[in-house]
């Protein structure tokens, strides 16, 4: 079983630190005004700002929290039932800073894949994707892949009957474990 892990809200808040740089310089956004993908749009912020904004927290990477606790733990179990892949969607300047990450952490993943853009995952030879993002998912599903949905804000009126919503990591690996003793 290959499985393709995302890190930006699905390993890393990095959400909550772009909040925090956000509200320094902006009006206050809090992260349960966030009820979509592409939410910057609703409060006059520029696409490339946003993102060059997320490339900016991930500078103090040492400060980015995790989604949840317990994630070093959901990831070795993830491991254990196959391949587990980070594939992540961002500026190639802050690939390092998200390996630093991840070994602070202790996640559990056997190769590193960075793409440019998100969708651009879906082309992937993978036999499962857990991300958060709706848009992700969507081309993933067109592509015919098998998608975990990370539970978030932005992700919440997403539906297709054909994705397994979770809402803590670990609650992947039983539904991965059920993707493989049906095929075998």
């Amino acid at each position: 079983m290959k499985i393709a892990l995302d890190v930006d809200g699905v390993l890393a808040d990095v959400i909550a630190s772009w909040l925090l740089y956000n509200n320094k310089i902006r009006p206050t956004i809090l992260k349960s005004q966030i009820s979509e993908w592409d939410f910057w749009k609703n409060h006059g912020i520029d696409k490339f700002d946003f993102y060059n904004e997320l490339s900016i927290c991930w500078k103090t990477w040492e400060d980015i929290p995790l989604t949840e606790n317990n994630i070093a733990s959901a990831t070795a179990k993830l491991s254990s039932l196959g391949t587990v892949d980070i594939v992540t969607a961002r500026e190639e300047s802050t690939h390092n800073d998200v390996k630093n990450w991840l070994k602070l952490h202790k996640i559990n993943f056997k190769n590193y894949i960075g793409v440019l853009e998100g969708i651009e995952k879906s082309q992937l030879d993978y036999d499962v994707f857990i991300d958060d993002s709706p848009l992700n998912a969507k081309s993933m599903l067109e592509e015919g892949k098998s998608v975990i949905l990370y539970s978030q804000p932005w992700n919440e009126s997403f539906e297709d009957s054909r994705v397994t919503r979770i809402h803590e990591l670990h609650n992947a690996v039983p539904v991965i474990d059920k993707m493989i003793n049906t095929n075998k």
